[in-house]
């Protein structure tokens, strides 16, 4: 607690330096940055760089024997990472002569990044999503404009007019990320969030439509009245949640998502007006939460989905006992993987357009445009920014993008009569060996540290650079899926759900890329929601359900209290300045 404390005290004594380098002085940010973390030293908080300055920089090139490592921090997970040992990650570094000395985010991200504001203890890359403002404000972050322009012409293809949406805001224009978190051009082909069941589950239901909650819970509650236990013995679970530390996230997401509102993080966003809504506050939300609390009260939902960690969740959707889920593809798919290790195809899950009812559409499919805000970012203290900016430029490259996205050829994929496929027999490994092949290949484990072409976009040759292609797609799926779709009379799970045409244009993109000053008032009110929020959404999910209206309506005069219509109207700025600078309107 006294380090939080000290954190807070040193980024504001050190913001107002910070505050003219922003608007004057960019190009001196490294020298300052010194002083500062000298000045840290002396209020308790280490500002040592731990050798990390230029003069250890042995591999600027690429070409050296001895490869370069960089630190690297991101908030997001790789339970496959393998300290680039995978044959991809080799390649890469004898392509860049780097190595990555990689952590990944424990526990709550935020706290971390507020702690490398306050020591000066930033790592030479980071992907630190929407804490990077904290990194900008103390000056922790290379304006990455010159290094784009001199040293990484893959990028600078890559995101051609673009660009534009790199820019930091509409008052500092620097880039300070390369964008990660949205590919360019991209036409998804697979639902990333949404509402999951077992193939077995709607196969024993014979393919009824699922389109609805009351849908979804009908072919789980029938399931499992007829098969309570596995055959083991142990108990089928109707409906599982992560809600451990940051998935909690998961399960609020799902209330904009159920009630036809597209991802724009913790607001809902006019789409004309572009005021904006801390999104629980829609009423049409209320019901979704109420239909949770439905679920726990007739015993549908697992009585620990607020207390089990994710590791347990994992645990639980890789034993084969959870007949539904609500969760992105991307926080169960090392289970579903352990399912297919195993053999248990029907045991792994189809995507379902599931709303709260008929006049909703699932926003699955609503696209964003090429969001600019999330990304990888170089520290003012890199060793070696010239060589931290073409390692990520190599990945960019027609060739860095095969790499990441297909592996090695002739071991993970064959060339043959000019396309690239994936054999047979290699998919069938895969699909055996699970997140072993993964971790052995790096298959998966580098798509994110750079900017990328999305899903359908061809190379040079013709192919694509995805796997994720139609053709390739259907490749990859067993037989219990097969079964399913030919059910629905649908290729893809895809063409169940609503597709992007039948959406408006997103102007603003989507809105919870936003990086926001850390003395902003949206993001000091937003803890405070946070904070209730967190507390109330499972206290009314898990409460008898004649106390939910109570409960939230407690929680909706709590928010109100603690200044939600004030960080509606400070957020709802930075929308419009968005808009504004995106689109010059």
């Amino acid at each position: 607690m006294l380090l939080i404390d000290i954190s807070g005290l040193f980024i504001e004594l050190i913001k107002g330096v910070f505050h003219i380098m922003k608007t004057k002085f960019k190009k001196t940010t490294i020298s300052v940055l010194a002083s500062v973390l000298l000045l840290g030293q002396l209020i308790g908080c280490s500002g040592s760089s731990g050798g990390k300055n230029a003069s250890n920089a042995t591999n600027s090139t690429g070409n050296n024997a001895s490869p370069i490592t960089l630190t690297y921090f991101t908030q997001d997970p790789s339970a496959n990472w393998n300290n680039m040992q995978d044959r991809i990650g080799k390649i890469i570094t004898e392509k860049t002569g780097v190595v990555l000395d990689a952590e990944f985010a424990v526990g709550d991200p935020t706290q971390k990044v507020a702690i490398m504001a306050a020591t000066g203890e930033v790592p030479d890359l980071i992907a630190a999503k929407a804490d990077i403002g904290k990194l900008v404000d103390v000056g922790a972050i290379l304006d990455l404009t010159d290094l784009i322009e001199e040293h990484a012409p893959n990028i600078k293809k890559m995101l051609g007019d673009k660009i534009q949406r790199a820019k930091y805001s509409l008052e500092d224009q620097a880039i300070y990320t390369i964008p990660t978190w949205s590919a360019i051009d991209e036409r998804k082909l697979k639902p990333d969030y949404g509402f999951q069941l077992q193939h077995r589950v709607v196969k024993e239901a014979g393919y009824p439509e699922i389109r609805t909650v009351q849908d979804f819970e009908k072919v789980i509650k029938e399931y499992l009245d007829k098969h309570p236990t596995d055959e083991n013995g142990n108990p089928n679970i109707g409906l599982t949640l992560n809600a451990d530390d940051w998935h909690m996230y998961q399960v609020t997401n799902m209330g904009f998502f159920t009630t036809g509102a597209p991802d724009d993080g913790e607001y809902y966003v006019d789409q004309e007006t572009f005021d904006v809504t801390y999104h629980f506050r829609r009423p049409e939300e209320r019901e979704y939460f109420r239909w949770l609390n439905h679920m726990n009260s007739i015993g549908l939902l697992d009585k620990e989905s607020f207390v089990q960690k994710t590791d347990q969740f994992k645990a639980k959707v890789a034993s084969g006992r959870v007949l539904g889920l609500i969760d992105p593809a991307w926080d169960y798919g090392e289970a579903q993987n352990a399912l297919k290790a195993e053999g248990k195809f029907d045991q792994t899950y189809g995507h379902y357009p599931v709303t709260m009812s008929k006049e909703y559409k699932d926003t699955s499919f609503w696209p964003a445009g090429f969001d600019g805000g999330y990304g990888i970012a170089i520290s003012s203290d890199c060793k070696d920014p010239v060589a931290a900016i073409k390692f990520l430029d190599y990945l960019a490259s027609e060739e860095g993008q095969i790499l990441i996205n297909w592996g090695v050829e002739g071991i993970d994929y064959i060339v043959q009569d000019g396309k690239r496929v994936v054999p047979k027999e290699t998919q069938d490994k895969m699909d055996k060996e699970g997140n072993a092949y993964l971790k052995e290949s790096g298959l998966g484990l580098y798509w994110n540290l750079t900017v990328h072409y999305g899903d359908g976009i061809q190379d040079s040759t013709g192919n694509y650079y995805t796997k994720n292609n139609r053709e390739m797609l259907i490749a990859t799926f067993s037989e219990p899926e097969k079964e399913a779709l030919q059910a629905y009379n649908v290729e893809t799970w895809r063409d169940l759900f609503p597709q992007e045409e039948e959406f408006p244009e997103r102007k603003a993109g989507a809105a919870y890329n936003i990086v926001l000053p850390s003395d902003s008032k949206a993001t000091i009110l937003m803890q405070k929601m946070k904070d209730i929020t967190w507390k109330r959404i499972p206290e009314a999910i898990m409460a008898n359900p004649n106390q939910f209206d109570k409960i939230w309506d407690d929680y909706m005069a709590e928010l109100e209290k603690a200044g939600v219509k004030e960080m509606e109207e400070a957020y709802g700025q930075f929308v419009k300045d968005r808009v504004k600078l995106w689109n010059g309107e």
